[in-house]
């Protein structure tokens, strides 16, 4: 069944997520933001633009949203004129982004009050299967809330995981990305190791690929070390500081220990100091290579 889409947050990831859903044929509205990416050939294919939250609230019944974290999701809903203040009973909020879960559970707790519905479903995987409809999704709510909305997530997801109640999705993504973002950061260090000491690039993904090191975070940062090219693992450096950072706190909450997590945020950390917020993840190795 079709349905009426709103979308906030049409970056790297939300532009493919979008493009999927209109190509599905969903009636799309998208808010216009700065940050957006160019929203041309969503437009020729049919999708609207609203300038207000309050417009793409009136627009839709299934509320998506992709922005960078727990400050923009709160803002967003619950701010002085968020879409608490426009939500039509029973619209449903699909959190893409990544989050606090103490944070997502306070904000789908307001939703639910308002009469609306709420479930998080952060994503994995890259903008490249973004804009080929298979991202992975984790998603946390009600079971029968994800029962109804798996067509509509299957429009730009290939793996779809029911990961429990209200929160559970931003809990699985937060320690995915601490396993994923910290395998990165070891080989980043290793290869800055190897590249001090003299070792031909070549030789070290060579030797790791055949042994304990191999796996998908060498295969994402081998194409930067053997030809400096950094397109497989579009990550920005301080996207990996506020994600480790969320962990950092879910951890802290839980009681849970988290001192590699700590170490491997300061790696990003010195990234950032050394080559900008929006150096790519793999490009980690020449700030860890400087003296």
């Amino acid at each position: 069944m079709k349905q009426r889409i709103g979308m906030i947050g049409v970056g790297l990831m939300g532009h493919g997520i979008a493009s999927n859903l209109v190509k599905h044929g969903h009636a799309l509205t998208v808010l216009d933001h700065p940050g957006n990416q160019p929203l041309d050939a969503l437009k020729a294919a049919g999708a609207a633009v609203q300038p207000t939250l309050q417009g793409v609230a009136a627009a839709a019944d299934v509320i998506i949203l992709c922005v960078t974290g727990s400050p923009q999701v709160e803002a967003i809903v619950l701010g002085d004129d968020g879409l608490l203040k426009h939500l039509r009973p029973g619209t449903v909020i699909v959190d893409c982004s990544t989050a606090v879960p103490t944070s997502t559970e306070r904000v789908a707790a307001a939703v639910l009050a308002a009469g609306g519905r709420f479930v998080d479903a952060p994503m994995t995987r890259t903008p490249k299967e973004a804009a080929e409809g298979r991202l992975n999704l984790l998603v946390g709510g009600d079971a029968a809330l994800f029962a109804e909305l798996r067509p509509l997530l299957a429009c730009f997801a290939e793996n779809i995981t029911h990961c429990g109640g209200i929160g559970a999705g931003h809990r699985m993504k937060l320690l995915h990305n601490f396993v994923s973002l910290g395998g990165a950061a070891l080989i980043a260090e290793a290869a800055a190791c190897a590249r001090r000491g003299g070792v031909a690039p070549e030789v070290f993904v060579d030797v790791l690929a055949k042994g304990g090191g191999g796996g998908v975070a060498l295969e994402r940062v081998r194409p930067y070390l053997v030809s400096g090219d950094a397109s497989t693992l579009k990550f920005a450096m301080s996207n990996a500081v506020k994600d480790l950072g969320y962990y950092a706190t879910m951890a802290a909450d839980a009681g849970a220990a988290h001192a590699i997590a700590d170490g491997v945020r300061a790696s990003y950390e010195r990234g950032v100091q050394v080559l900008g917020a929006g150096s790519f993840v793999p490009t980690l190795v020449d700030a860890l290579a400087r003296d």
